[in-house]
């Protein structure tokens, strides 16, 4: 795909990196610059919520001695 081809037909460019396929943008005959698709998590919020149950229960001030035990307090 020219970099003319991305500015004068964006929404169709932008449709079809949507829908799954990675482009790559050249200038010159160059490849300069790729376009794919974002990452979806794809996490339900069920599934968030039964991994939430199962995180540990931090105990703040006890964190803290820990803390202040391995780390220099003159920094």
């Amino acid at each position: 795909m020219t970099i003319r081809d991305l500015r004068n037909k964006g929404g169709e460019v932008i449709d079809r990196v949507a829908a799954g396929r990675p482009l790559t943008v050249t200038r010159d005959g160059r490849a300069v610059a790729e376009l794919r698709p974002v990452r979806v998590s794809g996490l339900s919020a069920a599934v968030l919520l039964e991994r939430w149950r199962h995180v540990p229960i931090v105990d703040g001030p006890t964190l803290r001695r820990d803390i202040d035990r391995v780390i220099d307090q003159r920094l």
